[in-house]
């Protein structure tokens, strides 16, 4: 082994293979010692090359058995280079390109190929190791040009079906793909070495694809007839017919694939799908309904979004999606809102009504309209809700209803949006105050019916949340004083005759209000429910003190001690009454007055009512009736038949109240006295008995109690109190701001006021107080400047 030449050597696992690394290729002398290295048995292989270690100065250590032993020297083995330079085989470059061109045509008529893959990737590599990489890449641009340019004519022909012509075009890319596949993995090797150290030329898949890309799909008439049948099947399966998916898909891929989608195809595409979409927009907008339009609109989005989900490249998607968004959407945002919001919103049609929002939100300033055109909506509907005398009995169960309808559509169908939250707000507080004082009114007496029959119609949670409803509305409303003189006006009415339903819940609904509005706004209220209690514990002493005096009688009184200032201005009304009842009142005055010197007691009868025991015919029964009632029915107890002049004369009522409290007692439906002549009106000339007769299949009866029934003078006079209020309130503020600015002009006093007043107020309302102001001293004109205001101290 001495006389082998010194050169570098590889050694791969297993023996089997020794590639040199050296320029020249093996001589024939080198092969005959390859082939007697060949001949040695595996196992002399194995042990020889496991002993070959290399060192750093490039020589080889051979270890052998005897090394091993004690004392035994290390013999080192040499290998020089060839002293002559190996030459290569004549013509061996031609020879190994015939061979490689024979394979790459093989390939690509589809044939057999007559050597090993690996015997030609070796020649690859053999040629770039000796410096022929370049012809070798030149070579095999022209074979696979020359190949690529000899498909061209099978696309040129005329009278091909274009459905033939995808489908010839499908096939020949295919098989193009498939042809540099293989290509690439036999020529991988200069695929790796020659051509990513020359980043100037095309690696050899890149080369293909730039092949084709040249010479077939770059040529006019053969791009021109595939665009036109790619956007033909596209246009085939948008009308709902069945198409080649696959094919579609394949094509696609290729003008991708191939840097021509978008210069070749997808503007072309998008023309086309602008124009099919604008005519059927303005087509389907005549012919559908609204929400029929909404689920086309919706369903055409989903089917583009499955488009470019199956064949469409996704960099289509943007422009796509917002060219059918704008023709079908943005193009009919008004014609849609005007045709259908109306229709959805009264139905509520949920699930539409999501629907539109969803795809409103796609487009700009889509859902800009849609809040203007239902802020609109609430404004038209709501008004006429308030604004119709007829539906005054009903309007506070109708808003309320409408309200939650509409709380129901922004939560479900507008995802609680902001922008809808507050222009829904911004509606209700505008309609609700087109005509003024009337809501408020109404809501207060629709308070006052859930609180009188509460527990009966409702339980405490069902009343509670109810409440919490109209609270709602009581924010909308401007003219809140109005709603506080009807609600004090009812309240009182609840708590003296006893109708509450639920002190609880009473108490709920002033917590709320005090909550809102502050304890300004609720001190007045919260006194009378303090009178109460306290006229509770005063009643419960005067019977103690009956008790111990014997004074009582047959006669059981009970008294409620108002404070005036807290309580609703009744006007005082002066009746004869009988002398026990008197002479119990006297008893009682003096009670209360020498426990709280000073004061000053004024009895309302018109408050007043009574429990009176009656003996018929058919058997005893408790009477429950107001005070005027009762005054009427004891005059019964001295005489059988009395005239309205009797009556009058004897009770000293004024006339229309004794008109109401006869009209009560004979023709209601409890007739405990009779009218002669017969009739529902009473007459100065009619006369009225005792009906002994009388049936009832209750013990206690209520009749008609006159003081739980508004009159349209109590609701003149209550309107009237608010003015007077608003008057006083508008003065102290004129005083306030003047007297803090003490000079000021026109304009900005009134400025003034308006952010100070919560209540409505015309500009000729707050002119005609500051000329009572100016009148009264409390101010006056400056006398250079007419328009400026001088506070006088």
């Amino acid at each position: 082994m001495s006389g082998i030449a010194k050169t570098s050597v590889l050694v791969e696992e297993g023996g089997n293979q020794c590639r040199k690394r050296s320029n020249l290729s093996a001589s024939s002398d080198q092969c005959s010692k390859r082939s007697k290295l060949d001949d040695m048995s595996s196992n002399e292989k194995k042990s020889n090359f496991s002993m070959l270690n290399p060192n750093i100065n490039g020589t080889i250590k051979m270890t052998t058995s005897s090394m091993n032993k004690p004392g035994a020297t290390t013999k080192k083995l040499v290998i020089k280079n060839f002293k002559s330079k190996p030459n290569l085989p004549e013509n061996y470059q031609e020879t190994t390109w015939s061979k490689l061109r024979e394979a790459v045509i093989a390939i690509q008529t589809s044939k057999a190929i007559a050597y090993s893959l690996e015997e030609l990737y070796q020649a690859v590599e053999n040629m770039c190791s000796h410096k022929m990489a370049s012809q070798l890449y030149v070579n095999l641009t022209n074979l696979v040009e020359a190949h690529v340019k000899s498909n061209i004519e099978q696309f040129l022909s005329e009278s091909m079906d274009r459905q033939v012509f995808l489908k010839r075009m499908d096939d020949c890319w295919r098989a193009h793909c498939r042809q540099m596949i293989m290509i690439r993995s036999i020529f991988l090797y200069l695929d790796r070495t020659y051509v990513l150290q020359n980043p100037s030329i095309h690696s050899i898949w890149d080369m293909g694809l730039d092949l084709f890309r040249h010479h077939i799909a770059m040529n006019t008439l053969i791009q021109t007839r595939t665009v036109d049948g790619l956007l033909t099947l596209i246009e085939r399966e948008r009308g709902g017919d069945a198409v080649d998916i696959s094919l579609l898909k394949s094509l696609l891929r290729m003008l991708s694939d191939l840097q021509i989608y978008q210069d070749a195809f997808e503007h072309k595409f998008l023309q086309a799908t602008e124009r099919l979409y604008c005519a059927e927009g303005q087509r389907l907008m005549r012919e559908l309904a609204v929400p029929q339009y909404l689920a086309h609109v919706e369903k055409r989005l989903r089917e583009e979004n499955e488009r470019l989900l199956h064949y469409l490249d996704p960099c289509t998607k943007w422009q796509l999606i917002h060219t059918v968004e704008r023709q079908l959407l943005s193009e009919h945002v008004s014609g849609v809102l005007s045709k259908g919001l109306e229709s959805l919103m009264d139905g509520p049609r949920l699930r539409d009504l999501a629907t539109l929002y969803s795809l409103f939100s796609r487009v700009k300033d889509g859902l800009t309209e849609l809040c203007n055109h239902f802020n609109a909506y609430i404004k038209k509907k709501g008004r006429t809700i308030v604004i119709e005398p007829e539906r005054d009995k009903t309007m506070v169960a109708e808003l309320l209803e409408f309200k939650e309808q509409l709380d129901n559509v922004v939560s479900t169908c507008f995802q609680r949006n902001d922008r809808f939250l507050y222009s829904m707000r911004e509606a209700f507080e505008h309609f609700i105050n087109q005509r003024q004082n009337k809501p408020a009114e109404l809501i207060a007496k629709f308070v006052d019916l859930k609180l009188r029959a509460g527990n009966k119609e409702a339980t405490e949670e069902e009343l509670e949340r109810l409440l919490d409803k109209i609270m709602v509305l009581f924010r909308f409303i401007h003219g809140k004083d109005v709603f506080e003189a009807f609600y004090k006006k009812d309240l009182a009415k609840r708590l003296l005759v006893g109708k509450s339903a639920s002190v609880d819940a009473e108490k709920s609904m002033l917590s709320k209000l005090k909550q809102e509005c502050g304890g300004g706004f609720t001190c007045k209220l919260e006194g009378m429910f303090k009178d109460m209690e306290l006229s509770k514990d005063i009643n419960i002493t005067y019977k103690q003190h009956l008790s111990a005096t014997s004074e009582g009688g047959g006669l059981e009184l009970s008294v409620y001690i108002l404070t005036m200032g807290f309580w609703p201005t009744y006007a005082a009304v002066d009746v004869r009454l009988p002398g026990e009842l008197t002479r119990h009142q006297e008893h009682f005055a003096k009670f209360y007055l020498a426990k709280h010197s000073g004061r000053k007691l004024q009895w309302q009868a018109t408050l007043g009512h009574c429990v009176l025991r009656a003996h018929f015919t058919q058997g005893n029964k408790e009477l429950q009736v107001s005070l005027f009632q009762a005054l009427v029915l004891l005059l019964f107890n001295d005489g059988d038949n009395l005239s309205f002049e009797d009556i009058k004369t004897a009770t000293n009522i004024e006339e229309g109240e004794l008109r109401r409290t006869l009209q009560s007692l004979a023709c209601g439906k409890a007739r405990v006295l009779m009218k002669t002549p017969r009739g529902r009106d009473v007459q100065d000339r009619d006369h009225f008995a005792f009906n002994g007769d009388f049936t009832n299949k209750l013990f206690r009866i209520k009749i008609n109690q006159i003081q739980m029934k508004e009159t349209s003078e109590e609701q003149k006079a209550t309107e009237e109190r608010v003015f007077q209020d608003r008057q006083y309130q508008i003065d102290a503020a004129i005083v306030r701001v003047m007297k803090m600015r003490k000079a000021l002009s026109h304009n900005l006093l009134i400025s003034e006021l308006y952010n100070q007043l919560k209540f409505p107020v015309k500009p000729g309302d707050l002119k005609k107080r500051i000329e009572s102001l100016i009148d009264r001293d409390y101010m006056e004109r400056d006398k250079d400047n007419p328009n400026q205001y001088n506070y006088v101290a």
